[in-house]
């Protein structure tokens, strides 16, 4: 058995990593050495390891964190391709917001607003909302998005309710890379429903709002960001104060829209100016 086993430095000459990095795997247990002598500490390593460590520098040159490189591995076949497939995709989505959080930037950097928006203002009368809420950042909110809009689902289906209205987000901060602004995700109904759990039901007000509409070719994240700030510019020309916080309000076409189409609606609250 002994004669199986290579020293931690065979086993970097063979995958051309580093030292530094194949204690970092043996740490973080991806690529743990198959014996450690007790009294030197020296690791040493199976032949069938030499494969395991370059899947891993393969899958580390594709930008996987660690923690995804463990699940993919310990997958097989189908199963494994999967999983790279779905995190690419997921890289994918994120360059292209990045791109076009790119270009919003420019525009705002050089002053210029190529992009009209319409504002429109509604009534928006009292309503009874189940809600659960949380800090996200921009990478987890997509996520918490479509979490938070079953689990109000399936506790309204539970109840024997139904909505009343199209779900919404509240946005009480700002959400961004760094910014784990508190994100609140709405449900009306006007059924009897009780709280349980990670869900509330409360009374949001009656108010006055004004708003801009999204079709689903202009809902990432950075035109969403754009609109936000579309509609609290509109306020802050006409004189009118917020009276409560950003929301976005999702339409049930969301998934299955075509570009064009209306799939969501970015809105805040208003009151009257001192002077208005």
């Amino acid at each position: 058995m002994q004669e199986d086993l290579i020293t931690i430095g065979e086993l970097a000459a063979r995958t051309r990593l580093s030292l530094k990095a194949l204690r970092l795997y043996g740490d973080r247990g991806l690529l743990p050495p198959a014996e450690v002598d007790p009294r030197t500490g020296f690791r040493r390593y199976g032949l069938a390891q030499v494969e395991r460590a370059r899947r891993i520098a393969l899958l580390r040159a594709a930008g996987m964190p660690l923690v995804r490189i463990a699940a993919v591995l310990d997958s097989s076949g189908e199963e494994s391709v999967r999983l790279l497939t779905a995190y690419w995709r997921e890289q994918e989505s994120v360059h292209a917001a990045r791109r076009d959080a790119v270009g919003y930037v420019r525009e705002v950097l050089t002053g210029r607003s190529p992009i009209m928006y319409e504002i429109a203002e509604r009534e928006v009368s009292e309503r009874k909302v189940l809600f659960t809420r949380c800090h996200v950042t921009a990478a987890d909110l997509p996520g918490f998005l479509a979490e938070s809009s079953e689990m109000l689902f399936s506790h309204l289906r539970q109840a024997g309710a139904c909505l009343s209205g199209p779900v919404f987000a509240i946005f009480d901060g700002l959400v961004s890379e760094d910014s784990d602004g508190p994100v609140e995700v709405c449900a009306p109904t006007q059924n009897v429903v009780e709280p349980a759990g990670r869900i509330g039901v409360r009374i949001e007000p009656a108010h006055r709002e004004a708003y801009t509409v999204r079709t689903k070719g202009n809902e990432g994240l950075s035109a969403m960001a754009a609109a936000h700030d579309a509609v609290g510019a509109w306020l802050a020309e006409h004189g009118y104060l917020r009276s409560a916080s950003n929301r976005e309000v999702y339409y049930p076409n969301w998934a299955t829209a075509g570009p064009d189409e209306h799939v969501a609606d970015v809105a805040i609250p208003f009151r009257l100016g001192s002077g208005g």
